[in-house]
């Protein structure tokens, strides 16, 4: 016997909810229960306290120069719509003092960088290099260029002092997390600071991300609708990564696209940054609009891998488990699972309705049999939801443990969730992950492509 699988707990009643009813879910009319929190998140942030909550978290990462660029990238796809309007601007230029913390460096000191990793002249190295760089990472910057064979390549060049930089954030992340403990205690967890710890490290090593994009890009090669440009491992160096050059639209140009065309590059984000987990069990761990291009031939290039992850196939297998037990309701089961995982103490106060509940809050959107229009509101609600210290829903979820291979893809569901919010794409998510999590048909011609092309590879 299965257990009701909530629905629509949250959003009745809600201004979101009006909206979204006549488009974000279509066929039964049923609404997604994570939408109904944007009210409630709204009334908390103009609470005083919530705003000094916020004020402490930008005081304490404006200090951490490295580790800030990264969150800062997280944070910015917040829908300010949901900060009440006499704090938004405040709120916007805090934010922007994180997101915009990279280094202002000119082009002859980042010239430095790249002669003194290949010990010789620029133009030995390249033929032709655009002094004006195409884009900034969290890190770097990035700069086109070509190659004495004729080929274009993107040049990424690490900031100077940047590695010092994430190094000394790390040592004293402590301070950081004190802030988080009463809202999120795994992060206090001496397993989390250690992955934490490895991923930044693995970040800073750019010949590591070139032989992590090759493998990638040949994992991908002759996908219908995936592009991972290959990289150059011979000129690439721990602060200098070369990879071929992807000319493609930017994420604000794909955001200007016609609805169903962002459907279509939204169903082919989900594929690649979730479905890659579970096909795969290997996974990029920072989705972030500036890593996502449109060809001219339809394509979707993906570049940035200083991120990626790689799960064991038992730990995989565990939350495919745990996806099929919240699809069908089964919360005893649900419940079980994750007490067996370690997830849950046996003797929690937690139950297994809080526990489904609390799985459905943060994943309801690919969980539900329906079309689903992801709105950056609905992601920004998700978010703040679980940072705001006032947060009293699944309070005893809260106190558990998760593992942290499991809070890197969670990690990961969150930030593409943020990408899909951001191009308002629209799909039945749930049926395109059921490929994975069920091994069922592909429903869109996107799925039967990408599976005529994995029955035809070695």
């Amino acid at each position: 016997m299965t257990d009701r699988v909530p629905t629509s707990r949250l959003v009745r009643g809600s201004k979101l909810g009006q909206v979204a009813a006549g488009r974000a879910l279509r066929g039964v009319g049923t609404r997604v229960s994570m939408l109904g929190r944007s009210e409630e998140v709204r009334a908390r942030l103009a609470e005083k306290s919530a705003i000094a909550a916020a004020d402490q978290l930008v005081t304490v990462l404006g200090g951490m120069k490295g580790v800030a660029m990264k969150l800062g990238q997280m944070l910015s796809i917040l829908d300010l719509d949901l900060v009440p309007e006499e704090h938004r601007e405040e709120f916007q230029r805090k934010l922007a003092a994180l997101r915009d913390q990279a280094p202002t460096t000119s082009f002859r000191t980042m010239r430095g960088v790249i002669e003194a990793d290949h010990g010789r002249p620029l133009d030995e190295v390249f033929a032709e290099f655009d002094t004006e760089a195409v884009a900034a990472a969290s890190i770097g910057q990035v700069y086109r260029a070509r190659l004495h064979d004729g080929r274009d390549v993107a040049v990424k060049v690490q900031y100077p002092g940047i590695d010092a930089a994430i190094r000394a954030d790390m040592k004293n992340l402590t301070m950081f997390l004190k802030i988080w403990k009463s809202t999120i205690p795994t992060l206090s967890t001496p397993g989390l600071l250690n992955e934490l710890q490895l991923n930044f490290e693995g970040e800073l090593d750019y010949e590591r991300e070139a032989r992590t994009q090759r493998e990638i890009a040949r994992l991908y090669a002759g996908h219908p609708f995936v592009a991972i440009p290959d990289s150059v491992p011979e000129l690439s160096t721990r602060r200098v990564l070369v990879s071929e050059f992807f000319d493609g639209a930017g994420f604000a140009a794909i955001r200007e696209l016609p609805q169903a065309e962002r459907n279509r590059v939204g169903e082919i984000v989900f594929r690649f940054y979730i479905g890659s987990l579970y096909r795969y069990h290997e996974f990029c761990g920072d989705p972030h609009p500036g890593n996502v291009l449109l060809g001219s031939d339809g394509r979707v290039g993906f570049v940035d891998f200083g991120l990626f992850n790689r799960m064991d196939a038992r730990h995989v297998e565990f939350e495919k488990q745990c996806m099929r037990a919240a699809t069908e309701g089964r919360a005893d089961d649900l419940f079980a699972l994750m007490v067996q995982r370690g997830v849950i103490e046996a003797d929690s106060d937690v139950t297994p309705d809080e526990c489904m509940e609390y799985v459905y809050a943060a994943a309801e959107w690919n969980l539900v049999d329906d079309d689903i229009a992801i709105t950056p509101e609905m992601a920004s609600t998700g978010f703040l939801l679980a940072i705001d210290p006032r947060a009293s829903d699944f309070s005893g979820m809260k106190s558990q443990n998760l593992p942290p291979e499991h809070l890197f893809s969670r990690r990961a569901d969150f930030l593409t969730f943020g990408v899909l919010g951001q191009l308002d794409a629209s799909a039945n998510w749930h049926r395109i992950g059921r490929e994975w999590i069920y091994g069922d048909a592909p429903e869109t011609e996107l799925g039967v492509a990408e599976a005529q092309w994995r029955a035809a590879r070695p």
